[in-house]
């Protein structure tokens, strides 16, 4: 995916709406939803992806659909990081990471291409 623009990846809200979903409004205007199952997958720290190759080491199948967030914090002011209810916690999340997972229609044909 192409950079964006800065506001695309500043937040100007960030909002826990449920014990395992986060909002994001981005400086744009873009709003994203996230469930803490799909971020927990998409973990970048080295315990969930191998930093030479990229490959997945969490796999979905053991990130359950009932994962919740036990807590969310500010890292700088560029990232986020979690702690789920499975205790993980060492993935920091940059905001540009985080707006590149946006799961919704525009976003998925942004990454597809289809624009």
């Amino acid at each position: 995916m192409a950079a964006l623009p800065a506001p695309a990846t500043t937040p100007k809200k960030i909002k826990k709406l449920s014990p395992g979903e986060l909002m994001i409004a981005w400086g744009d205007g873009h709003e994203t939803r996230i469930a803490a199952p799909v971020l927990r997958r998409e973990c970048p720290c080295a315990q969930c992806k191998d930093e030479m190759t990229g490959v997945r080491l969490i796999l979905p199948m053991h990130v359950p659909d009932s994962l919740e967030f036990r807590r969310i914090e500010l890292v700088g002011q560029y990232a986020l990081q979690f702690e789920w209810t499975d205790a993980h916690r060492t993935g920091i999340f940059s905001f540009e990471y985080l707006r590149s997972l946006c799961p919704c229609e525009a976003c998925e044909k942004i990454r597809s291409g289809a624009q």
